[in-house]
């Protein structure tokens, strides 16, 4: 049964099937959303339940039309900071051992399926999180779109000038051939009128 957000429980065995959510539900793979953005929302609320703030890791575009097909969410590796008064959030750790804690969701046919999740963190969590996403958040999610929709035009771009090399290549291809059988038709013009020439001498 679908409930407000849009979300599907799968059943443990990872058959997909209708199933009540709940409020202290936890990611699982195989867990189906109708959208994307049902999912993200699933995995704030699990986020600010648990004690921890979500970040964008990692998004893919179709090649095809340039849509979002994957999402990856994680952990924005630290605790959050009631000094800030509920706005800023301690520097990120953007060293390789950051926190592994993730989820990633992937648009399939029958909806946005949980195909990784990961539950354990590297640091301390809290009992309470604001329930808003910071304007940070925003921007590093608007960046990784951004960056994905460059790539596609990047190799569109690429296509396409590609397929006018291709043409310029054979219009010049077109243009020797022709040029080669006007001068073949202008010699035997010159042919010709020698022919014509030497036959009035011998007349």
């Amino acid at each position: 049964m679908e409930d407000g957000a849009g979300i599907i429980v799968a059943t443990v065995g990872g058959e997909l099937s209708s199933g009540e959510f709940e409020g202290n539900q936890e990611p699982v793979e195989g867990m189906l959303f109708d959208t994307e953005e049902a999912a993200r929302a699933f995995y704030d609320e699990y986020a600010t339940r648990v004690g921890f703030v979500t970040r964008v890791l990692s998004s893919r575009r179709s090649e095809r039309d340039g849509s979002i097909i994957s999402r990856g969410l994680g952990c924005r590796d630290g605790p959050y900071s009631k000094q800030s008064e509920g706005v800023a959030l301690q520097k990120r750790d953007r060293r390789r051992d950051g926190c592994t804690a993730m989820i990633l969701v992937k648009k399939e046919k029958s909806g946005w399926a949980v195909r990784k999740f990961v539950r354990d963190h590297n640091h301390p969590l809290v009992v309470s999180l604001p329930n808003r996403r910071t304007n940070l958040d925003e921007k590093d999610r608007k960046i990784q779109e951004l960056t994905a929709e460059l790539r596609v035009k990047k190799r569109l771009s690429t296509a396409y000038r590609d397929q006018l090399l291709s043409l310029m290549k054979d219009v010049e291809e077109h243009n020797e051939n022709l040029s080669m059988k006007a001068q073949v038709v202008l010699n035997k013009l010159k042919e010709l009128d020698a022919k014509r020439k030497d036959l009035s001498h011998h007349r």
